[in-house]
């Protein structure tokens, strides 16, 4: 079962590579919800009375992603960054790299676009008027092929080691570019929970918004408390948060209070409704889609515009061991015409110019065909797309085989790709921060920016 759950989809059909055992969300190494509460039983008896048991549910958005299952200097185009993930690993020759008429490419048929000489598959058609937007990457390539593993690696750029765990990339951006006074979250995931801040402390980790339809949960004071009395309660609780950091010197308490205090100054934030579909017009809805990744996609547009650095929005599903070519219909008549939407969106509301849209998974699918109508895992050749904030545009990089098997000219590898994302949010690549064990880590793997995608 990869990281997330599979609605019942999940096939048990050959695979070619093996299955490792579930791991936390947050790669194991992020502190939970409880972990700095185990000093004194006063101190847990507070905050299950108090105001920590009033803002418990609304903090565990930001502390712990399972249980919701202007920077100076910057060169970047790009001041947000909208993550669209494809969880499971979406076959590119059903996609973005089609080869029909092979022994490979299957039924799929292709479709022209407005840029002349670049197709793509039928199932994705809705994007065929966009891609004068978008910078297809068809040459991606990594050793993960493991959901896992894979996860991992494209949320951070690291592949997993015993020995630390890596920051996401959303959580570098609310580091680098985040206001640590915003009343919005700076990171916010939407339909899964992501992957965690890691040392980068649970301030800088994802809001988690388990379903778009619905504004954030427990923002509202309950009966029979009033801003008097909650004003009391958080007294009370920085008085005891502040003991305790002066009885064990945890640097991580202090990552917590700052979640305390996100999470108040959004229960108050006249910009919470960013987080309201209910304010659109009918046509904007059914031009996103009545579901639940239309509506994440365009929450993810309300909240850049509202101020958010970093969203993710989660479609499941793409696991396609069986019956590959319907499920991947399936899935591309949810995920295009919203990605369509978005980018339309974006642009009439100039804000294409300074979003970077995302659209990927955690590798390929292979060119066979397997006995179940379906392909199986491949991070040899994939796919992945750029759209928007200072890309170049119009573009296809990389270039796969006859068969979708190999990359065969301009191969892209996971850490150049961050370097690439990173530079067009105007971070540097190769800042490094400093673990708790004295190890220094950088936001990508040793990655150099592509330059040819970047206009």
């Amino acid at each position: 079962m990869t990281r997330y759950e599979h609605n019942g989809m999940e096939p048990h059909g050959q695979q070619e590579w093996q299955e490792q055992p579930q791991q936390e969300a947050c790669g194991g190494g992020c502190p939970g919800p409880m972990d700095l509460f185990t000093s004194t039983i006063d101190r847990r008896g507070f905050l299950r009375v108090g105001t920590g048991g009033l803002l418990s549910l609304l903090f565990a958005q930001w502390l712990d992603p399972r249980a919701a299952c202007a920077q100076n200097g910057r060169s970047g185009a790009a001041r947000s960054c909208i993550l669209l993930w494809m969880n499971g690993g979406p076959s590119h020759l059903e996609t973005f790299d089609p080869k029909p008429g092979t022994s490979t490419g299957g039924p799929t048929r292709v479709v022209r676009t407005r840029v002349p000489g670049i197709e793509i598959s039928e199932y994705v058609a809705p994007l065929a008027d966009c891609t004068d937007e978008m910078a297809i990457i068809r040459g991606m390539t990594s050793r993960e092929g493991n959901h896992q593993r894979a996860q991992y690696l494209l949320h951070t750029g690291y592949a997993p080691t015993g020995s630390v765990t890596h920051p996401s990339l959303g959580a570098w951006v609310s580091r680098e570019l985040g206001d640590p006074q915003a009343d919005l979250p700076a990171f916010v995931s939407i339909s899964g929970p992501s992957i965690g801040a890691a040392f980068l402390g649970v301030q800088h980790g994802p809001f988690v918004v388990n379903n778009p339809a619905q504004p954030p949960q427990n923002i509202a004071y309950p009966r029979n408390v009033n801003k008097e009395r909650f004003q009391i309660r958080q007294d009370a609780l920085s008085l005891l948060e502040a003991q305790f950091a002066a009885q064990t010197g945890d640097p991580k308490v202090q990552g917590r209070r700052d979640v305390y205090s996100k999470a108040i100054r959004l229960m108050h934030s006249p910009r919470l409704r960013a987080f309201d579909l209910t304010e659109e017009p009918t046509a904007v809805k059914q031009a996103y889609g009545d579901n639940n990744f239309g509506r994440g996609c365009l929450m993810a547009r309300r909240l850049v515009e509202a101020g958010v650095k970093f969203v993710e929005v989660v479609l499941d599903g793409w696991d396609t061991h069986q019956d590959n070519f319907n499920r991947v219909a399936r899935l591309g008549g949810i995920f295009a015409p919203a990605m369509a939407a978005l980018i339309r969106d974006l642009k009439e509301r100039n804000l294409l110019d300074s979003t970077l849209i995302l659209w990927m998974g955690e590798f390929g699918r292979t060119p066979r065909i397997n006995g179940s109508e379906g392909r199986d895992h491949y991070p040899q050749a994939w796919s992945a797309v750029l759209a928007g904030g200072g890309i170049r545009r119009g573009i296809v990089y990389g270039q796969t085989d006859e068969t979708g098997a190999r990359v065969v000219h301009q191969p892209v590898t996971v850490p150049d790709f961050f370097a690439t994302v990173a530079t067009l949010l105007g971070m540097d690549p190769d800042k490094t921060v400093m673990t708790p064990i004295g190890r220094p880590i950088a936001i990508t793997e040793k990655g150099r920016p592509i330059r040819e995608l970047i206009a």
